[in-house]
């Protein structure tokens, strides 16, 4: 990016419009010559500086609260699973994914969002997609958590519907089966070494007793408590979810609960995962964890492999079914439909 075309800048409004529509014609052309790809260079000429807008807010909204590195990265996930990396979660409404049993009460970093939309509303009015601003948004949670710094490829545009009902269906869910895992992420083009790398973005990030406490009590006929949760761990969160509502929140990755490490996957190898899904990875008996539990040993034994990796799923994961070209719109606003 060459920011130092700004010193050319002048005072002269026929320029600026000028430059506003070469910069847009500039995007368009991208978007048709690439014939529906992404790339990484989509906004050089028309935002330069819109990277460096998203990674600010994203920074200044960790600072306040390290948690929502890992949440900004679910809502992209979120948003990908469901019509593709089009921006639908972000879209208010009754029909809103926001309402989804996957989302209600858990999806979180909206507000970021809208500010990081308003910043580059001043700075480029009506060239940056929402669905591209959920995609820097994870990278940079992803890089100020201390993750890999991969390269994000950019262009889509955003849907115009949500889908309540899609939410509902397509999300892999904390108490699925790793078979059932590995078929929703079939559905969207993902394959089983997906599967495991992205389960490791659990290395950051919360989650609420609602979606663990089926494991801590009554688990089944032959054990109260679920025989793969480690002893000592299962105590823990038995005190902590004890007479809650439920919203009561304990770390992904007991011990590195905010640095985007392989510990996440350390602990699954001493039934420390916090979520049945994602202990299952390691010791589920369904046919996919055979598969699943050999990616778990090794990525708990290379970090490197384990970033790398992540590097190269998060792009498969951002290219799944985008916008580009004349599809969709570019939304002013990132909750409503222009």
């Amino acid at each position: 990016m060459d920011m130092g075309r700004k010193s050319s800048c002048r005072d002269d409004t026929n320029g600026v419009v000028a430059a506003l529509l070469l910069a847009a014609a500039l995007c368009l052309g991208a978007a048709a010559v690439a014939r529906g790809q992404l790339t990484d260079d989509f906004y050089d000429y028309c935002c330069p500086q819109a990277e460096d807008i998203v990674k600010a807010r994203v920074s200044a909204a960790m600072r306040a609260e390290a948690r929502m590195g890992a949440s900004l990265l679910r809502l992209h996930f979120h948003d990908c699973f469901v019509n593709g990396c089009d921006g639908s979660i972000l879209l208010d409404g009754s029909n809103s994914e926001k309402l989804a049993g996957p989302n209600l009460n858990s999806a979180r970093g909206y507000e970021v969002v809208d500010a990081i939309k308003a910043d580059l509303e001043k700075a480029c009015p009506g060239v940056v997609s929402c669905a591209d601003i959920l995609a820097l948004a994870a990278k940079y949670g992803v890089l100020l958590s201390g993750g890999p710094d991969y390269d994000v490829l950019l262009g889509r545009r955003d849907g115009l519907v949500a889908n309540q009902s899609g939410a509902n269906s397509n999300l892999p869910g904390p108490f699925d089966s790793t078979d059932t895992i590995v078929q929703l992420f079939k559905d969207v083009g993902l394959n089983t070494t997906d599967v495991v790398v992205l389960s490791g973005a659990h290395t950051i990030g919360r989650a609420r007793c609602a979606l663990f406490s089926n494991r801590l009590s009554n688990f089944s006929a032959a054990s109260t408590v679920d025989p793969t949760l480690d002893a000592s761990l299962a105590s823990s969160l038995q005190s902590l979810c004890r007479g809650g509502d439920g919203n009561q929140t304990a770390a992904l990755d007991a011990g590195s609960a905010d640095a985007f490490d392989n510990h996440y996957f350390q602990n699954l190898l001493k039934q420390k995962g916090l979520l049945s899904s994602d202990q299952g990875l390691f010791s589920g008996a369904d046919a996919g964890a055979n598969a699943t539990k050999a990616l778990v040993q090794a990525y708990s034994a290379n970090p490197q492999r384990f970033l790398c990796d992540f590097g190269r799923s998060m792009v498969k994961m951002g290219n799944i079914r985008p916008l580009t070209g004349s599809s969709g719109q570019i939304r002013k606003n990132c909750r409503a439909v222009n």
